[in-house]
């Protein structure tokens, strides 16, 4: 593998634990989805994306002022991974240029980051808003932002379709095992690699950097 300068985040299960209820609720309200929500955020959040990918037309400003208000709901209620903030520290000091690259709107991630104090850390932020689009977008607008190839950064993922996503944009997929039953059936995937906490990433780099001195 080739050095990797960046390590592209998704909050959403992967820098916290969010609520499911939020997300589905704009399902339900946006795009008519029945049903009860899933235990899973990342489901819920993921099963969103999907419907926002295929609406035929972006939000009106009513709709964009709902999405935003549940969104900004769910990060208030979402708990910070207790290893988030001394994992990005560490990495920062490293040299690995952090970025969070999510379908999240703008407003949602930004007040995840003051809320947790994760601004120091990161040297971009890319959203929906700032890409003009979900799932892959912003991951290609963090790499443009960076002036780095696809394949010199990574993204942490805790879902198959985060993966999905990494793949077709070329970056290294990372797995957040939060569910060890999950993340066995994930692993068959293929992620380039699987961290159950982000306190393990930093090693994770110094191995790559080992190896590829190596080779």
């Amino acid at each position: 593998m080739q050095t990797i300068e960046a390590l592209l985040l998704e909050p959403v299960g992967c820098l916290a634990e969010f609520p499911s209820a939020p997300f589905h609720e704009i399902a339900v309200r946006l795009f008519g989805r029945k049903g009860k929500a899933s235990s899973s955020a990342s489901r819920s959040y993921w099963r969103l994306l999907n419907l926002i990918d295929a609406a035929e037309k972006p939000f009106d400003a009513e709709k964009k002022s709902i999405a935003e208000t549940l969104e900004v709901k769910a990060v208030d209620a979402a708990s910070i991974y207790e290893d988030v903030a001394p994992a990005l520290a560490e990495l920062k000091s490293m040299g690995i240029r952090l970025v969070v690259a999510s379908s999240l709107s703008h407003r949602a991630a930004a007040r995840f980051i003051e809320r947790n104090s994760l601004g120091e850390f990161l040297s971009g932020v890319r959203t929906r808003d700032d890409a003009g689009g979900v799932k892959s977008a912003p991951l290609l607008g963090a790499l443009s932002a960076l002036s780095i190839s696809p394949e010199k950064a990574m993204f942490l993922t805790d879902a198959l379709e985060g993966i999905k996503v990494a793949r077709t944009v070329g970056v290294h997929p990372i797995l957040m095992m939060n569910d060890p039953d999950e993340a066995q059936r994930l692993a068959m995937h293929n992620p380039a690699g699987g961290v159950v906490s982000l306190h393990e990433m930093p090693d994770f780099f110094r191995l790559l950097a080992a190896q590829n001195q190596r080779g």
